[in-house]
């Protein structure tokens, strides 16, 4: 790995590309301290910073379970269709002020109707609505997977796929399986991912990040994964890393919350290093930039500040994101085509320049 010393402008200033951010982990601290005022939600209104300990990592332990309680508040802030609007637009508004050019983000429909009782189909028309509109104003491109939860009854999941088979190409672009993967098996799920191949959609799976590389194998082989969510602990076997190499398999490797949640105990020993060195296809991207406090610059400083990689190894991940992006060709052959433009080629430059360039209509996930 390079010890290029990229200098925090020249990181801010890179085009970018997130494929793993939850929307329901990328809200506004003072979007949602209003809402609890506006609603009149139990929950403490007098500042930002008394909110902020239910809905962020602060100061807590390094634990799964404690990242996960975030969530169980926020799914409480889901109150109006206006509100949802509100808060998907400012997520993408978001992404784009981070100069990223591409956005894939997920959302778990079943989470944002739950307290109000909306209609799965309603509540996936508003969030494309109001990508719709934040893509414009912003010149992002987005597209958008639909989650499914592991621990949640397999009814629910069957009906949250049909939205997702629904809208294929109408704004979705893939369909996710998060959740507990130690003690709920993918098996279940298989027929779901099947027929999401074969309405063509993409598909990633979160595995091999609180429990083994096994994960990762089930992925790949049994739910026809095409990306890792996260995928970290793939390198602890040598066939399952020998099936990814083969399958060309991406991994959606976020690195805040892989250390607040405790897949590793320290930085520095974060295995992306070895991921790269191995030939892994990995990406950076976020995961929750709300509850993590954090930003896709963020993750550029700590690969490049803690765990030492240099521009080479950001632009690698940059196009490999690229070529793993939930497009039908031509459309992802001219989204590495607009990367490449946009990113120099490495050479002995520590801080290179980048060209300037708006967003191409590479595809439109919405016809």
């Amino acid at each position: 790995m390079s010890k290029e010393r990229i200098s925090p402008e020249t990181l801010k200033s890179m085009p970018k590309i997130d494929l793993h951010r939850h929307l329901e982990g990328s809200l506004r601290l003072e979007s949602l301290l209003k809402i609890a005022r506006d609603f009149d939600l139990n929950l403490p209104t007098e500042s930002i910073e008394a909110l902020r300990p239910l809905v962020q990592v602060t100061d807590d332990p390094p634990d799964h379970e404690v990242f996960l309680s975030k969530f169980e508040v926020l799914r409480h802030f889901y109150r109006s269709p206006e509100v949802i609007n509100q808060l998907v637009y400012e997520a993408v508004a978001d992404a784009a002020r981070d100069n990223i050019h591409y956005l894939e983000l997920r959302f778990s429909p079943q989470a944002l109707a739950r307290v109000r009782r909306f209609s799965l189909v309603d509540v996936t028309d508003w969030v494309i609505q109001a990508v719709q509109q934040a893509s414009k104003d912003f010149n992002i491109q987005v597209g958008l997977i639909i989650t499914m939860v592991r621990h949640d009854p397999l009814e629910q999941a069957k009906k949250v796929a049909e939205v997702a088979f629904e809208y294929a190409g109408k704004g979705i672009v893939g369909i996710d399986l998060a959740g507990n993967e130690v003690k709920f098996p993918p098996g279940p799920f298989t027929p779901i991912f099947k027929k999401a191949k074969d309405v063509g959609l993409g598909v990633t799976v979160h595995a091999g990040e609180w429990a083994s590389a096994h994960g990762v194998r089930q992925a790949i082989e049994e739910l026809y994964a095409d990306r890792i969510g996260h995928g970290v602990r793939t390198i602890e076997n040598s066939h399952i890393l020998r099936l990814a190499l083969e399958r060309r398999t991406a991994f959606e490797v976020c690195l805040t919350s892989n250390l607040q949640t405790g897949v590793v105990r320290d930085m520095t020993h974060h295995p992306l290093v070895d991921m790269l060195d191995l030939g892994l296809q990995a990406t950076l991207n976020t995961d929750d930039p709300g509850v993590s406090n954090c930003t896709l610059t963020d993750e550029y400083e700590t690969a490049v500040y803690q765990l030492g990689l240099g521009y080479r190894d950001l632009r690698l991940m940059t196009l490999n994101a690229a070529r793993s992006a939930f497009l039908p060709e031509p459309a992802r052959s001219r989204l590495v085509a607009h990367f490449e433009k946009l990113l120099p080629q490495p050479d002995n430059a520590i801080n290179p320049t980048f060209r300037s360039g708006s967003v191409p209509f590479l595809h439109s996930p919405f016809d």
